[in-house]
């Protein structure tokens, strides 16, 4: 068993799984109000980007990893209608549990699974679309999950990662700023939690830039992989599709 990054932090790989479900164990009750303090609102907009670059259809069967609060699973089971499937899953129970009470309280009963993306608990060409949104950097080993989301994909199918990224140079030192001085003040103002919110920045910084995490799926059963940047590089969604 080898080492991998928390944060900045090196640790041993079996370790790195229950210090992040730690992180947001402390930031659940909490996450959708600090997702807003921290981005302007800006996710709602990344979020919905994403949402329509899936295009989901009447009928289609969507997992949504990492689902957390359920804002996404929301959104691809209102366009999925009564014939088709979204499910909506997430390692950490806290944050699935959280995602869940929002989803029965909007009047949507959707499938909900903890589950371990590296370990999917589908069959093979199952699902029409695979999304997962500020989740893959978290993950011990990404090559893992993206042949898991591989698998599960039909043919053709399409998996759509939403993630912060490089951020253009320009951009850098305020962003810097930002993460690294107002964020964890914000964490431990609002959520009681700084070390979290800055183990969330440092994450950040580890994550794979858009042209690596393109590699990497391209590698990783995508044949055809686009990325989209959004504010400055903040975020990028990257699109692929499963090749055959």
């Amino acid at each position: 068993m080898g080492s991998t990054h928390f944060g900045y932090e090196s640790v041993d790989e079996r370790d790195k799984a229950r210090r992040v479900r730690g992180v947001f164990d402390s930031v659940a009750s909490r996450y959708d109000l600090m997702n807003d303090l921290m981005s302007g609102g800006l996710h709602r907009a990344w979020k919905a980007y994403t949402v329509m670059v899936a295009n989901v259809q009447e009928g289609q069967r969507v997992l949504d990893i990492a689902g957390g609060t359920g804002d996404l699973a929301l959104a691809f089971a209102r366009k999925a209608g009564r014939t088709g499937q979204v499910v909506h899953t997430d390692i950490n129970e806290a944050m699935l549990r959280t995602g869940r009470d929002r989803l029965v309280d909007a009047g949507v009963i959707l499938p909900t699974l903890v589950c371990d993306a590296e370990q999917l608990p589908f069959p093979n060409n199952h699902f029409d679309l695979v999304s997962v949104a500020f989740g893959l950097r978290n993950m011990t080993h990404k090559d893992a999950a993206l042949r898991e989301m591989a698998r599960v994909l039909k043919e053709g199918g399409k998996l759509l990662v939403l993630e912060f990224s490089e951020v253009a140079k320009p951009l850098r030192k305020a962003y810097d700023l930002y993460s690294f001085s107002v964020l964890p003040k914000l964490g431990r103002l609002v959520a009681g939690d700084a070390d979290s919110y800055r183990y969330l920045a440092e994450s950040i910084r580890m994550h794979p830039n858009q042209q690596e995490l393109k590699a990497l799926m391209q590698v990783n059963g995508f044949g055809h992989v686009d990325y989209h940047n959004m504010t400055g590089g903040v975020v990028a969604l990257h699109v692929g599709i499963k090749c055959g």
